[in-house]
């Protein structure tokens, strides 16, 4: 079903939040601010990697209007964060690592005496020679940057099956490749920032953009040497996340320099500050060797993934996990011998990003499929088809999977588009001057949805009816862009018969909603609907119960709908909420079934887990979303420069909630491929930002956009699945990139192996084929 308002037939929701987003009237957390609040700042690190001889903070707190200053030997309890390895000081006691590390922080009544309170602190430092690269940081004798080593690895990988030698002894045809990708900016919007409350009774208030509110709270708690419970975390609305916001920030700094100084302090990173100390796409370099039989068959696939997580890991472990599983694709391949490494490094810190790991591994994966096709002279979809995973085969770690037919049916869709019929049958466009080439690129890809075997991944929710006769929903996931309040409006609608105005939305708010786990990994749309398929029937069933006592009208002849609850047969298939005949036929309204028992009677919870492998596999997913990508691009080949011209997307999902909400994560989910494809990379040299603000890093402008974009949404899913809509906030992204770089080869006959793509090696790629015609003529 191709997903637009004309062609879809289904309902679109308006955002409830877009009004204010596209008036500038919704506030943000980083709007926030109270009267008598002051302002933070932190000193990071002038070195990528130092010894710290002296710090003299002296000069600072002298001066007027500074009402804290902090270093190492004022936080209470562990000087240390980090969301899965908590190694990242929040301020350094001896070593800085990288140029984001934190030294000291400051709180003034103002901005601008806070940023000259920075200056005055005074800093000494022993300058060492930087890790800069992941062969540095692996080279004998290098300096273990972390006590808990061995060596500089965070993590490593492995995938070992068959005979890897024998594998390639009887293969036809070897691919061998490297692949490199960048260090990607997730370029919220919204920079990290926030307003920190100390209250009356002893509490902290954390007014704070993060994904995962729960999380947040456990690491402060530990910071500051108190209870969970002492702290509330609100973490909605935010300006952006993709990955991003998932670790702690500026929230250590806030929290402390709020308590130090009895007064709410606000802070707000510069695109800077920001760039300098938040997290980006890990860089990753990715070795395949692949082999093939005669018929054009994978026989053996050889994999060695080195990633660069930069000075702190964070989640570097879980991205390397994710990336080795997906380096597989979506293939049967006999023999493998992946390996996978993360590497610590003086660079800045790599973490979560949306795609996790998928991005990279798809790749090059798809690279590959793309180079062997070529070798045996077939169509490189028709190849991708023989080589699938048949739907009842294991995962790429040997581990159970739901089975469905998502991976044939987006194969099916895309083989026979409009946009991938060109690729067999490129015309020649005659208007065009000789320098421009156009053609026709597809992947295809599995994306692996919720944390993994052996991360914990509590979910869940609350339902309730409040005592303002709203039918209340409560969990613990935010609102940062994705439209969840939209899709958990219209989940409620659908199953309550009911109008916007009967429903309260309570998200992101430790004081207020259950633990439903994070904001992350495409997971809270499946989990927001499996708790609604476990609360609906104990709560409408207690509602019409009590409607049913009071108005004296059997149960099974009442059923829930607009302002309160009806007789069935009498709410009419397309009510509204401007209906002004609605009062008189509800039978008792939500209001007044709220004044009848006490508000724990009307209140439903429920706990479970994210669906797991039943094979207990370490990082292995249980649930996939499939996708196949169509791209047409055009090259120039004087400049280098590829333009994307039309993409085409089919998603298997499950059904689909939020026709809107669909369209925008696949669209923005393709912008962002598209930067990470064409034109983003925050270079560092010598473990330094050559990047320092969005000027020099090129973000695809509206001007880079192309308006013709199609999604087609499969949304079948087999009788009985219990799990609903999938998430689709990362599938979007992954597999732009080998869809791209298949299309300018197709235009060129250049492999593309590195991105961006180097405007520069492909000039002189195409220089050198240029010469080699001249000669042979």
């Amino acid at each position: 079903m191709l997903l637009n308002r004309e062609q879809s037939g289904k309902r679109w929701h308006l955002r409830p939040d877009g009004v204010g987003k596209v008036t500038g009237k919704l506030q943000y957390l980083t709007d926030m601010t109270l009267p008598d609040m002051i302002h933070g700042r932190v000193l990071r690190s002038s070195y990528p990697y130092a010894r710290i001889v002296s710090i003299d903070i002296t000069g600072a707190e002298a001066m007027e209007g500074v009402f804290a200053v902090l270093t190492s030997k004022d936080v209470p309890g562990l000087n240390r964060f980090g969301i899965a390895t908590p190694d990242q000081p929040v301020f350094c006691e001896d070593v800085v690592r990288y140029v984001g590390d934190a030294i000291a922080a400051v709180a003034a009544d103002s901005p601008e005496r806070a940023a000259l309170a920075l200056e005055a602190i005074r800093v000494e430092y022993e300058e060492w020679t930087p890790l800069d690269s992941t062969e540095a940081a692996l080279a004998p004798g290098a300096p273990e940057l972390h006590e808990h080593g061995p060596g500089n690895v965070l993590h490593r990988t492995e995938i070992k099956r068959g005979n890897i030698d024998e594998g390639f002894a009887a293969c036809e045809h070897i691919v061998k490749e490297t692949y490199y990708t960048p260090r990607q900016m997730h370029a919220y919007m919204e920079t990290e920032g926030g307003l920190f409350v100390p209250e009356e009774d002893g509490r902290l208030h954390v007014y704070a953009a993060t994904q995962h509110g729960y999380k947040d709270r456990m690491q402060l708690s530990r910071i500051i040497g108190c209870s969970e419970e002492d702290i509330r975390v609100v973490s909605s609305p935010i300006g952006g996340s993709f990955g991003g916001k998932d670790e702690l920030n500026v929230q250590p700094y806030g929290a402390l320099l709020a308590l130090r100084s009895g007064r709410p302090v606000k802070m707000h990173n510069s695109r800077k500050e920001s760039v300098r100390a938040g997290l980006k796409r890990h860089p990753m370099k990715i070795e395949m060797q692949t082999g093939i039989s005669r018929e054009g068959m994978i026989q053996a696939h050889r994999v060695r993934i080195t990633a660069d997580t930069g000075a702190y890991a964070t989640l570097g472990a879980p991205v390397l996990n994710f990336c080795t599983e997906h380096c597989l694709g979506p293939y049967s391949i006999p023999h493998v011998d992946v390996e996978g490494i993360s590497v610590y490094t003086n660079n800045g810190v790599s973490g979560e990003f949306r795609g996790f790991g998928g991005n990279q591994a798809i790749f090059a994966m798809e690279g590959q499929m793309d180079r062997l096709a070529e070798i045996v002279k077939m169509d490189p979809w028709e190849f991708r088809r023989r080589n699938m995973r048949e739907k009842t085969d294991p995962g790429s770690l040997n581990q159970r999977i739901l089975v469905t037919d998502g991976l044939s049916q987006v194969w099916e869709a895309m083989d026979r588009s409009e946009l991938w019929q060109k690729h067999q049958h490129l015309p020649a466009d005659p208007s065009l001057p000789p320098w421009i080439k156009r053609g026709v690129g597809a992947a295809i890809a599995m994306h692996g949805a919720g944390l993994g075997y052996g991360i914990p991944d509590p979910a869940g929710g609350r339902l309730s009816l409040n005592a303002e006769g709203k039918i209340e929903v409560a969990f613990s996931y935010e609102e940062f862009g994705q439209g969840l309040i939209a899709t958990l409006e219209m989940m409620l609608c659908d199953l309550f018969h009911c109008s916007t105005s009967d429903l309260s939305i309570i998200i992101g708010d430790t004081d207020r909603v259950p633990h439903s786990g994070s904001s992350t990994a495409s997971r809270s749309t499946t989990m927001a609907w499996m708790a609604l398929q476990r609360l609906q029937a104990p709560f409408r069933s207690k509602i019409l119960s009590v409607a049913s006592t009071l108005s004296g009208i059997p149960a099974d002849e009442l059923i829930t709908g607009i302002g309160g609850v009806w007789r069935k047969g009498q709410l009419p298939p397309a009510v509204t909420a401007n209906d002004t005949t609605i009062d008189s036929r509800v039978v008792v309204s939500y209001v007044d079934l709220a004044k009848h028992g006490e508000a724990e009677e009307w209140t439903f919870d429920t706990h479970f887990e994210y669906p797991t492998t039943p094979d207990n596999v370490v990082g292995g997913h249980y649930l996939y979303t499939y996708a196949a990508v169509a791209a047409e691009v055009e090259v120039n080949t004087l400049t280098g420069e590829a333009k994307l011209l039309d993409t085409r997307h089919v998603v298997a999902a499950g059904p689909v909630i939020n026709p809107m909400g669909f369209i925008g994560q696949i669209e923005g989910g393709s912008v962002m491929a598209l930067g990470f494809t064409l034109t983003e990379d925050a270079v560092m040299q010598d473990s330094r930002y050559m990047t320092t603000n969005l000027d020099t890093y090129l973000i695809p402008t509206i001007r880079d956009i192309h308006t013709n974009l199609e999604v087609e949404a499969i949304e079948e899913l087999p009788e009985g699945d219990p799990y609903g809509p999938r998430g689709i906030g990362e599938i979007g992204s992954v597999a732009l990139a080998p869809a791209i770089t298949a299309a300018i080869h197709q235009a060129t006959g250049v492999w593309v192996n590195r991105l961006p793509v180097p405007r520069d090696q492909l000039i002189k790629s195409l220089d050198v084929q240029l010469q080699e015609g001249v000669n042979r003529s």
